[in-house]
């Protein structure tokens, strides 16, 4: 894998909180082996980033603090709040999205569906706009997101379900194509696996557009 320089926020005997950077794969052949020759030791992956999406993460560095990671996040206590620049603007400021998604594993591809059947998983979040700003034409909107479930394209497919795709993302019908995908994980949250004490992590979003169109 070609050498590249990964931002560390924390580390100690049990954790280690990065940012991933965008079109780096989150899981094996990608970040765990960055971040084993950064900072040595085995690094165990307890949670996903799509791969074009950047921000804060967290890695465990024992196969009993990844333990402990899973069963938190299991139980809910793990916060993942992200950035996005929606193309449009939400008729409600602030609100929670219900759906039911079904993920095409073949064209790696989620959906909204109707029923409940096999394959198909409930999707939460909640939102708030933070800013709007029209650009070449294009009205854009910066929202902060906590995910209550955490799904395949979740975020992605839930706000272009109500025509308000991503910019950035071609792949769920976005207008605004001359940017990364514009989703940033922002903020974590969670209790340390040996300790108990409850972290928090955050980091802005990349300085280029769209994330500079509403500074």
């Amino acid at each position: 894998m070609e050498t590249m320089e990964i931002e560390i926020l924390f580390q100690d005997q049990s954790i280690l909180v990065c940012l991933k950077p965008p079109g780096v794969l989150s899981e094996t052949g990608g970040m765990p082996e960055l971040l084993e020759k950064a900072a040595g030791g085995s690094v165990f992956c307890v949670h996903r980033l799509d791969r074009a999406v950047g921000g804060v993460m967290v890695y465990a560095r024992t196969k009993a603090a990844a333990a402990a990671l899973s069963a938190a996040i299991a139980a809910g206590r793990m916060e993942k709040r992200y950035l996005a620049v929606v193309c449009g603007r939400p008729d409600e400021e602030k609100g929670s999205l219900k759906d039911l998604l079904y993920h095409d594993p073949a064209h790696n591809k989620s959906f909204v569906v109707r029923r409940m059947r096999r394959g198909v998983r409930e999707a939460e979040l909640s939102y708030e706009t933070l800013g709007s700003a029209e650009v070449d034409g294009n009205m854009l909107s910066l929202l902060s997101v906590t995910l209550v479930t955490g799904r395949s394209h979740q975020i992605r497919v839930q706000f272009a379900s109500r025509s308000l795709p991503l910019a950035g993302d071609g792949r769920y019908g976005s207008p605004v194509r001359d940017c990364d995908l514009a989703l940033w994980s922002h903020s974590l949250a969670f209790p340390h696996p040996v300790t108990g004490e409850e972290l928090r992590f955050s980091a802005p979003p990349p300085g280029r557009f769209p994330w500079t169109e509403f500074n």
